[in-house]
């Protein structure tokens, strides 16, 4: 599959990363790539594309949010999304969830995330109290909060095929194939 980035050339074929190990379950996968010399990434998710890029001061094009910035996006994104399914899943009056974040850097390179989180509707202070208490709990809160370990996931995929080797008399198995972005679910 070729398909063109968002003006730019057709990106090589990709596949997602390897077959989850035993016991685990793929919830998401993604594709990012990096190409030329500056510093814009183009993103796959399953079927949505994104990009991220630094800005003009950190030696990008400013043509997309920071990684930072997508990181803070997928917390608000899984807050909100998370509360307005249990408030509905309740039948709670939750009108609007609106996710205030931000990324500070402190003293000997710590640093953290802010989280302010307005719930808007006609809901007691039970129900605020409550869809406060989930929010620590979303997937993706417990996946920042937890320090969730990065895995390298095996050697890189190589970009020119193989030289041919020589016939041997060793029958081979057929290789498998690693399910692709678009194969894989990508919802957590």
């Amino acid at each position: 599959m070729s398909t063109a980035p968002a003006g730019g050339a057709p990106a090589a074929d990709v596949t997602a990363a390897p077959i989850p190990a035993p016991g685990f379950v793929r919830s998401a996968a993604v594709v990012a790539t990096s190409t030329d010399e500056d510093h814009r990434v183009d993103i796959r998710s399953g079927h949505h594309r994104l990009a991220a890029d630094e800005p003009a001061s950190n030696g990008g094009a400013d043509t997309a949010t920071t990684p930072v910035g997508l990181l803070l996006s997928a917390l608000g994104s899984c807050t909100a999304i998370t509360l307005r399914m249990y408030a509905q899943r309740k039948q709670w009056p939750l009108r609007t969830v609106r996710v205030h974040l931000g990324y500070e850097k402190g003293p000997d390179r710590a640093v953290r995330i802010t989280r302010r989180i307005e719930l808007l509707g006609d809901l007691d202070e039970a129900q605020r109290a409550r869809l406060l208490d989930i929010a620590e709990r979303t997937p993706v809160t417990r996946a920042v909060a937890g320090g969730t370990p990065i895995i390298a996931a095996g050697p890189a995929l190589p970009t020119t095929p193989p030289a041919p080797r020589a016939p041997s008399a060793e029958p081979t198995a057929a290789p498998t194939a690693a399910p692709t972005a678009e194969e894989s679910p990508t919802h957590a």
